[in-house]
């Protein structure tokens, strides 16, 4: 009996230990962002965005870290070996859905290994190009790839990034052959397209509007379902006549699993409560993104459809990793 009592007390401690944790000390330091592209990427925006405000909330600061390379997954796994405690957080985006796909040798599983916390924001990608290559449409970029098949090129934030993910599944979907060409982030990417050295770019639009509205880049469509509120005359690549090649670009929370449930906990309440606050929103709204709350549980089952569609559209498009 003294055993069992001696066992039963153990238990309660160890869970009170637990709960303090999460709800008492936690957190007690800085918290890092791991972001997986180069600052100024959508990702990266969208971090900061909700970092600015959850950092109050939380009442320590909140470091970003960019960590490119590799579609994303060196950063995730950074995130999946490190310690679980709350304190080292990836924020990831859509890609993380078609890493497992197109990297057969990953060193973390994607769904042992780290758990979502809550997405943070939907965002369109934008296709854009170099005005000077007098590209008006969708369709004159498509005639021009189908003329010379191989010969045109499109820029992504990297393999297995949603960038790529967005243009792989236009390229299916419009049925044109084009060379890709992977950049460590958005920001680089842009660039080369902007010099005329890359044909075309799904960029965020997080990203991509100021150059847009400067005639630096000329916006030909949105990869979203509907059209965007921030580019309200560009058409969606379904209008511009192009069937099933539109994508969401999103944007997400995520630790590692044995990261303690009331530290994730935590973490998501106050990005939900970040979300909802009127200098986010008013911030994405002119980013023209949105918030994107869900529950823990909703969020990973999420993540598990959308890997299972990355899976199929790597597997028609025959996407491998380098």
């Amino acid at each position: 009996m003294n055993r069992l009592m001696s066992t039963i007390a153990l238990v309660a401690t160890l869970v009170a230990s637990s709960a303090a944790f999460g709800q008492g000390t936690y957190p007690n330091k800085p918290i890092r962002f791991i972001v997986p592209f180069t600052a100024g990427s959508g990702t990266d925006t969208i971090a900061r965005v909700v970092a600015d405000v959850m950092s109050k909330g939380l009442g320590q600061p909140i470091v970003i870290e960019n960590k490119p390379g590799a579609g994303g997954t060196i950063a995730a796994a950074q995130v999946a070996k490190g310690d679980a405690d709350g304190y080292t957080v990836l924020i990831h985006s859509s890609g993380h859905a078609l890493n497992p796909a197109i990297y057969p040798n990953l060193s973390y599983d994607t769904l042992r290994d780290l758990t979502g916390v809550t997405p943070l924001a939907s965002l369109p990608n934008v296709m854009v190009v170099s005005p000077a290559r007098g590209w008006k449409t969708v369709a004159d970029v498509v005639a021009a790839a189908k003329a010379r098949p191989g010969a045109l090129n499109y820029a992504s934030a990297g393999v297995g990034s949603a960038t790529h993910m967005n243009a792989e599944k236009f390229k299916l979907q419009a049925g044109i052959d084009a060379v890709h060409v992977p950049f460590k982030g958005t920001p680089e990417a842009l660039t080369d397209v902007i010099g005329g050295r890359d044909d075309w770019f799904f960029a965020p639009l997080t990203a991509a509007l100021p150059l847009v509205k400067d005639g630096k880049l000329l916006a030909l469509a949105v990869s979203t379902p509907q059209r965007s509120p921030a580019l309200p005359q560009v058409p969606t690549t379904v209008e511009a006549g192009v069937p099933d090649s539109d994508y969401t670009f999103w944007v997400g929370m995520i630790v590692a699993s044995a990261t303690p449930a009331p530290v994730v906990k935590r973490l998501h309440d106050e990005a939900v409560k970040a979300l909802a606050s009127p200098e986010v929103k008013e911030r994405m709204k002119m980013l023209g993104a949105d918030p994107m709350p869900m529950e823990q549980a909703q969020f990973n089952a999420f993540i598990k459809t959308e890997m299972e569609t990355a899976a199929r559209i790597a597997k028609a498009a025959n996407l491998k990793a380098q």
